[in-house]
This record gives structure tokens, sequence and C-alpha cells, in this order.
């Protein structure tokens, strides 16, 4: 038979769409010919292909050779096609029987000697195709990511003889698997570490609980950024779900998915001469971006009021939505980008306003004001917690048990009982509440009422500004495990607005 029909996966964003591999062979001038939107990487299969079957002693048909890649409309990129058009060669030559080709699903660079190289974005492609139903064979180096995926059975090679072998003879190939006690909390950067900033400490909590974004203000060195870095050890652990979503971004980006991430939560500090493009994710080729690799994680923006403002208005949709969609002329890619923003700043230009233990400040109130308008209203708006982080005391930076702080996992046992409750009773954390969800859940009694009121009033809020202030009232109650908002934590959220204030 000189038609044979495999299938593959593409990229497109996060997802692997299918991609029927139609090879056929007819009489003529020995040529070859790929169609159906292949990029330049693809078209050069035809000689990976031809030196990988020439090299595996099998014979290479001098006719008239036509691939298409359906569907044409598709864009297709990268090595990941070599395998399946080798295969469909020797299947549509009757070198392999084709019927046993149907059952599987083919992804893998071919080197010249038919040895099988890794690719990129093999998460997405066994997340699709389990949902087939099919097996999947992949290169060695690749099985682990693949094995990930739970319901499918994954099959992994070295060489094109060894696929070849297996569908010809039935030899068995090894099944992917993975080997891992990483449970998602395998950070080293512990809490306790951290001396003093008991304030700082309590609000990264309140952070952590209901998946809110926060602002730290305060000179060089009263440990902002060292804050920031322990929060991904405070988080809940990562859901199956969750895990794999994250994982996924990482493993069709050009760094690639680490084995030993898995179930830890992302923690992303972009520098502040990144630009929009590499916090959002583009290219001609859409990649993802800061934002979508810190999915299901945190991003920290260190120097806050040093990013380019252009680039920081990028934001403000993702925070909103949790997605990220970029569009170009011929291609369109939607990246998850749910994550927790963490930034820091300092009071002033010198860093030194208000610093009461250290240099004195020399900005001029001018200066003050123009450092602090690089950043928009808006922006801030949409952070939750705004807090001071003053420097501390010599006394406390002394390592004694007396002052040794509560350990990450202790308050990452009251983080997780707080999401439960938060989980159990909306199905998402108490960041991600709707107007609707917040009238239902946020209800105040007649004293908490009139003290929103009259902060609405003095500090002229905005209604997106009181609704945040409801949703960390509802987050520190259910850290203290009650159904009840009372003035305590309704006083308690309106305290971690400290920009609202002059």
């Amino acid at each position: 038979m000189s038609l044979a029909v495999l299938h593959s996966r593409a990229r497109d964003g996060i997802n692997a769409p299918l991609v029927t591999v139609e090879v056929h062979i007819a009489n003529g001038l020995p040529a070859l010919s790929i169609v159906g939107l292949p990029e330049m990487a693809v078209r050069e299969s035809k000689d990976r292909v031809r030196g990988a079957i020439l090299n595996s002693q099998f014979e290479f048909p001098t006719r008239r050779i036509t691939i298409n890649l359906a569907p044409a409309d598709l864009p297709k990129e990268g090595g990941r096609f070599d395998l399946p058009i080798a295969l469909g060669i020797l299947a549509a030559s009757g070198q392999i029987p084709q019927q046993e080709c149907s059952g599987y699903e083919f992804a893998g660079e071919l080197a010249l000697s038919g040895t099988l190289r890794p690719i990129k974005g093999v998460l997405p492609i066994a997340l699709a195709v389990r949902a087939e139903g099919r097996s999947l064979i992949v290169p060695t180096e690749n099985g682990a990511e693949a094995s990930l995926v739970d319901g499918i059975i994954t099959y992994t090679a070295d060489h094109l003889l060894q696929v070849c072998e297996h569908l010809i003879q039935g030899q068995q190939l090894p099944t992917a698997s993975h080997t891992t006690t990483c449970m998602g909390h395998g950070h080293k950067l512990d809490l306790a570490d951290v001396r003093g900033q008991s304030q700082a400490k309590r609000a990264l909590e309140v952070t952590a609980a209901g998946a809110h974004s926060m602002l730290m203000i305060g000179p060089p060195g009263s440990g902002k950024s060292m804050l920031a870095s322990r929060l991904p050890g405070i988080l809940p652990s990562m859901t199956e779900g969750e895990a794999l979503e994250s994982a996924a971004v990482l493993s069709i980006s050009e760094r690639g998915f680490d084995f030993n991430d898995w179930k830890m939560r992302p923690f992303r500090q972009p520098h502040h001469t990144a630009s929009g493009v590499a916090l959002v994710g583009g290219g001609g080729n859409p990649r993802p971006g800061e934002i979508s690799l810190a999915h299901q994680g945190v991003m920290f923006l260190d120097e806050l009021p040093e990013f380019d403002r252009r680039v920081l208005e990028v934001l403000r949709e993702p925070m909103e939505s949790g997605s990220i969609t970029i569009s170009r002329a011929a291609r369109q890619a939607e990246f998850p980008a749910r994550f927790q923003l963490i930034t820091a700043m300092n009071p002033c230009s010198c860093g030194h306003l208000g610093d009461s233990g250290g240099q004195s400040c020399s900005c001029t109130s001018e200066q003050v004001s123009r450092y602090r308008q690089r950043i928009s209203g808006p922006l801030l708006d949409r952070i939750d917690i705004h807090i001071e982080v003053p420097r501390v005391a010599p006394q406390q930076l002394q390592h004694t048990a007396v002052n040794s702080g509560e350990e990450s996992k202790s308050v990452r046992n009251r983080v997780e009982a707080a999401r439960d409750i938060q989980l159990q009773r909306g199905g998402v954390p108490n960041s991600a509440l709707s107007s609707r969800e917040v009238e239902q859940f946020c209800r105040l009694d007649t004293a908490s009422m009139q003290l929103v009121h009259r902060a609405m009033e003095q500090l002229g809020l905005s209604a997106r500004a009181y609704h945040r202030i409801l949703k960390l009232a509802r987050t520190i109650a259910d850290l203290d495990q009650s159904e009840q908002i009372n003035s305590s934590h309704l006083g308690e959220a309106i305290g971690y607005r400290r920009l609202d204030r002059s």
C-alpha cells in the first residue's frame, strides 16, 4: 500500500492539536515534498529522515514521496514530526505494518544516525493523547515528563530501529516512569530566617491564604526580598491539576520543564529592565512570558518604580482575568496567567524617607511625589495589600531561640486550613471571588458596615478597593476560623491599604 496515515501533535499555545501525517508514495522522478504549512525546521526534516532511514539499514524509496501534515492551516514547527514522517515512509513502502501504527501517536526528533533526540512540549502532548485514548511513543529523555500524566501508556525509545522492532515484531518498548518524593514543599527558604517584621509576616500569611497580591514599602535592607522569596514555602500544596498546568507552561518554554520542580510553586523575579513582551509573552510564534511561567505561583517585582510604566500597565488585565491572549497577524495564542503578584519599592528615590533608624532622607516632596507617580493609580488599586516594612532593630537581628520566628510549616498549616474553607464555600480563593460572590460571602454587620463606609469617605476608595477590602477581611476571618466578618477583621484589612492614605 502506497499510502500511510499516522498521528502526531503540533503546538498551539499551551495546547497540542492533532496532526495527521499522511505519506503517499507514487511513481515518478525521485522527490520528497512536505505540505501543510511547515516551518523551516519541519521542511528540513526530509534530510534528517533520509539519513536516519538509510543508517538504520532500511531502504529509502527512490520514488515521488508526498507528505501532508493536516490540517493544512495549522502552522507546524520543530523537529517533533521527524519520527512520524520516517515511520510513515516505512509504512507506505511496506517495510513496517501500517495497521500496527493506528493505536499510537508519535513525537520525536531524529539524528542522521537514527537516534531519537528529545523535544519540548511533551507534557501538553501527553495530556492531549490521554483524551484520545491512544498510546504515545517519545524519546527516552522525554519519558519521565510524559509519565506525569496518569491514564496513558507512554513508551520510550532511543533509536528508530527500536520503534520499528516494536511495531514489526511486537518487542515491547520500555514504558515511561518517574521516581519522585517531591511533594511541593522542598523550598529551602524558611520564614523562620526572617528576624522581626511581625506585621509583614502576618500580611504574608494573609496573602498566601487568600491568594492576594501585595506591595511592600521600606528602606533598603529591611527584608522585602527576603520575605517575598519565602512566600512559596507557605502556599498550599499544589493539586495534581495545578501542577500539570504549571508544568505544561514550563514544558513549552525556552527553559523547558525541570523534573525537580514537579509540584513546586514557581517563583519568578524578572529584572526591572524587562520589556512588556518579556512579561506577557509574544514573538512571531507566541511563547509564554514571565506571568505565564509564574502560573500557580509567585511573580516578584523588586524595585517596582524602576520598571517602565508601560510595562507595568500590561499586568492589569491578566491580574483580573488569570490568562493572557497574544494576538499576531497570522496566529493567536492564549496562555494561563493566574499568579500572585508581590512587589517591593523604596519609600523615595534615596530610600530613607521615614527611616528613623538609618540615614536621613535627602529627597524633596516633589521628588518623592514623582518617584511614587511612576506607578499608576489603577495598578495600585489592583494590589490588595500595601504594607510598610521598616528597618529591623539591631537587637532583633541576633540569632537566639527567643527571637527565632515561626517556621514556614506551621504557617502553611494555617494557610491550608483557611484555603480549604474558601474552596468548600465558593470553589475559588477569596481573591478570585466575583462581585456577586462578595455580596454573598462577605456580609457585614451594622458596626462593620459603618466602619467601611467611613473608610471609603475618608480615604476616597474606589469600588474595586472596597471589594478588595471585603475579600481581605473574609480571608482574615477564615484564618480565625470565623464564619462572620467582624470589626477587627475589617479594621485589619483597611490597615493593609497603606497607599490609600497620605
